[in-house]
């Protein structure tokens, strides 16, 4: 009659209870250590991860460290295959606390940069590579130099952060061709190939900066579109090594960097899901409000999700510098009876030029045609202006007499420059009427 594996592994956890109940911290350990390895054969990883952990408990307690560590690393596998990377990595960090313990050095630096490493894999498959970059600096300290630099391990993390960089899958398809000589367990190579597959998305993702003119005025709104393109994605799927379907991309956020000058006035709604191979573009909205040197939309990073398991950035350097003038001034011309105007009365007629925009009008001529029908009383048709300022206004008048009863136009003619000296010209014409 075949055993029962997981009656043998809870009878075993009740003899260590007691045992560590009564402070026999090294016969607990061994018999939590027992019953892990039952749990495990039977592929109840959570309840093999939690015997390992009592274990390595137990054996600490005992500052038996050699069994502890053994304990903690089944411990960070186990939750690697119940996708708790979170725990997994804390497991792997805590056998970086207790390897000072360890005589043999070169046992220990090759663990030192095994769990460090370890650690590091299991932040990035949470969206956390700095962090454990960040760990890999603070381990260098403790290994001999020689042996960093020429290990597997560190050839792998310097691979998967060239490849990130410099968006490059050549570096990732190398530690493919590598990951038999980081001698890792079953988990550990699980956890390896989810790392490469984050690793590849984010490196694959096409992404397109674009903007819907080439010129703008600070009066201007810029559409400005992020076209992403996870067609690539597909090709994860069809590589056998990951034994890996991408299924869903996932945007969660959208950061985008400014120049002062530019404000966002509307965003694309996330979080958006796409299906692995659409294309989807994110649609901002920004809004120049004066001009500065070098405005500038980008870089961008993208926080995404696949299949709602792992995280990534996605860093994106491109940089689109928008080229952004000053509006144009344009006058507002309007003409006003001061009297009603009357055959062979001599009436005074004001012309108002008003500069409601935000550029100033320079060097400003104005030549005012009248019908042969008008005569001119008292007053000049041309006028000159060295500058008419933003939101300034001028007015003059005219003196004229009607001669004749009729519908008129009265023609003007209006030539200036802008601030950047760009000749503006310009002709309207006014309805006059003259009634009996």
């Amino acid at each position: 009659m075949p055993k029962d594996y997981l009656v043998e592994a809870e009878k075993q956890i009740s003899k260590a209870e007691l045992y560590f109940d009564a402070n026999q911290y090294k016969r607990a350990g061994k018999l939590f250590n027992s019953a892990g390895d039952l749990f495990f054969k039977e592929n109840k990883n959570k309840a093999a991860n939690d015997c390992y952990l009592n274990a390595a408990t137990s054996f600490i307690y005992e500052k038996k460290y050699e069994p502890a560590l053994e304990a903690l690393k089944n411990a960070g596998d186990c939750s690697i295959l119940i996708n708790d990377y979170s725990n997994a990595g804390m497991h792997y960090k805590k056998v970086l606390k207790y390897l000072p313990y360890k005589k043999k050095i070169g046992e220990r630096d090759h663990l030192y940069l095994l769990f460090s490493a370890l650690s590091y894999l299991c932040l990035f498959v949470e969206g956390k590579q700095d962090q454990g970059f960040d760990l890999i600096k603070q381990i260098k300290k403790n290994v001999d130099d020689d042996f960093f630099k020429d290990s597997p391990l560190i050839g792998l993390v310097k691979n998967l952060t060239i490849a990130i960089r410099d968006k490059n899958d050549d570096y990732i398809d190398k530690i493919g061709e590598d990951y038999h000589s980081y001698k890792f367990s079953k988990a550990e190579i699980k956890l390896l190939k989810e790392v490469m597959v984050i690793a590849h998305a984010n490196v694959s993702l096409k992404i397109n900066l674009s903007i819907d003119k080439e010129q703008y005025t600070t009066k201007d709104s810029i559409n400005f579109e992020i076209d992403l393109d996870s067609k690539p994605l597909l090709k994860i799927s069809e590589t056998s090594f990951y034994n890996y379907k991408v299924e869903k991309l996932k945007i969660i956020n959208i950061g985008l960097e400014l120049s002062d000058n530019i404000s966002i006035q509307k965003k694309p709604k996330l979080p958006t899901t796409l299906n692995a191979g659409e294309n989807y573009v994110f649609n901002f909205i920004v809004k120049p409000h004066f001009q500065v040197d070098e405005p500038f939309i980008g870089p961008i990073s993208l926080t995404c999700e696949l299949d709602e398991k792992f995280q990534f950035f996605r860093q994106e350097s491109e940089i689109i510098k928008p080229n952004i003038i000053t509006p144009p001034p344009s006058l507002n011309i309007s003409l006003k009876n001061l009297r009603p105007p009357l055959i062979g009365q001599t009436f005074p007629l004001e012309i108002l030029i008003e500069n409601n925009s935000k550029g100033d009008a320079l060097e400003l001529n104005i030549d005012v045609e009248f019908p042969k029908e008008f005569k001119i009383i008292r007053g000049t048709t041309k006028k000159q202006v060295y500058s008419l300022p933003s939101n300034d206004k001028i007015t003059w008048e005219i003196n004229l007499k009607p001669l004749e009863a009729g519908d008129y136009q009265i023609k003007m003619d209006i030539l200036f420059k802008d601030p950047d000296q760009n000749l503006i010209e310009d002709t309207q014409s006014f309805p006059f009427s003259i009634k009996l």
